[in-house]
């Protein structure tokens, strides 16, 4: 990528960050998703569990919806999802079945992540992480936290 251009893994991510902001607004688990194709933002999402009353309700998945919608077709190859958090298990393979050609995410999800678990992911999708972790992983925890003392 030309080092002038601003639309570097760290840009997209800091958008996905703004999604999981608001999520965190709503009280929802403070996860955000995009899905970019050729530096082009395509489809933006958060996690709407609650608001839905629906657990397949992930960022992932809203994300996967819009952009199926927007490209017209089912499959998102060529394009990239940027998602603060490791997908889980039910992510991945909605992942897996959009033949999704790249995933990038910030924190990772030591036990309920799609790694963990051993996910099997589309064979042409890569899977990197580590994008802004600190801040994703600082807003998720952020919550639990606040979560916990209102209990």
């Amino acid at each position: 990528m030309n080092e002038l251009t601003p639309y570097d893994d760290t840009y997209f991510m800091k958008r996905a960050l703004q999604e999981a902001e608001a999520a965190y607004e709503k009280g929802e688990v403070p996860i955000g998703a995009i899905v970019v194709i050729n530096n082009q933002i395509i489809a933006r999402a958060h996690n709407l569990t609650e608001t839905l009353n629906d657990v397949t309700a992930h960022a992932e998945m809203q994300a996967i919806t819009a952009a199926a919608n927007f490209l017209g077709g089912k499959y998102l190859s060529n394009c990239t999802l940027y998602v603060t958090l490791e997908p889980c298990q039910m992510c991945a393979g909605a992942l897996f079945w959009s033949q999704i050609s790249t995933i990038i995410y910030g924190a990772r999800d030591s036990q309920r992540g799609c790694i963990a678990l051993d996910t099997k992911l589309h064979p042409k999708t890569t899977l990197r992480g580590g994008i802004l972790a600190e801040e994703t992983s600082q807003l998720l925890k952020r919550f639990f936290v606040e979560k916990r003392n209102l209990n």
